[in-house]
């Protein structure tokens, strides 16, 4: 990857994350000036970065007023959220990576951030956590068509776990949390990818269930 693909790909990440982690709430202007002094770059490769968000449903760009962050549309995760089961499935289906050494490693640290994270519950590390966790478990696909759809879905979705935690348990959302992990683990030590994909699937499902209560 170049180096100029390089900084578009972290620009992109960063913008992302602050987003999902509702650093920046909908209906936040993103101000292009503002943006490219911090990361010290300049508006061109930034518009680019605002106009891939932008496809990815995270902001929008209204004519005389700028870039501004998207509020969720509940209809419409309803269906993403349909989808993102049906997808999870799949990671363990088509082209499955072997179970390295380096996978166990990753997965077992995963594990002992959950156990840190129960010991002191805290929403936006949670969700940083999970949002590391979403990209471990589509590491564990080759295929690349798959991993691109997830993530985007992924990312639509992401915010709402945010905005519905003051409602939710969070310890008891930890607890689970930690759980999935932990099985996963089993799974993986196994060797079996296509029961930590559905040990993701069944998940997403019951947080949806609990998020809808």
């Amino acid at each position: 990857m170049s180096t100029a693909a390089a900084r578009h790909q972290r620009l992109h990440a960063e913008l992302r994350e602050r987003i999902c982690l509702l650093d920046y709430p909908p209906g936040t202007r993103l101000s292009e000036e503002a943006l490219a002094a911090e990361f010290g770059t300049s508006r061109t490769p930034l518009r680019r970065v605002l106009a891939r968000l932008e496809d990815e449903g995270l902001v929008e760009s209204r004519h005389g007023i700028g870039t501004l962050v998207t509020d969720v549309d509940m209809a419409l995760m309803a269906q993403v959220y349909d989808l993102r089961l049906h997808l999870s499935a799949l990671v363990g289906q088509l082209d499955p990576l072997p179970v390295t050494s380096g996978v166990m490693a990753e997965i077992r640290e995963f594990v002992t951030r959950g156990e840190a994270l129960l010991a002191a519950p805290d929403p936006r590390a949670f969700a940083a956590l999970n949002s590391a966790y979403h990209h471990f478990g589509l590491s564990l696909t080759g295929n690349a068509p798959l991993r691109e759809t997830a993530a985007r879905l992924y990312y639509l979705t992401a915010r709402i776990w945010l905005t519905s935690i003051p409602r939710m348990n969070l310890t008891s959302e930890c607890a689970i949390f930690l759980g999935e992990m932990r099985e996963t683990e089993t799974a993986l030590a196994a060797g079996d990818t296509a029961a930590a994909a559905l040990i993701r699937r069944a998940h997403i499902s019951m947080s949806v269930r609990r998020m809808s209560r």
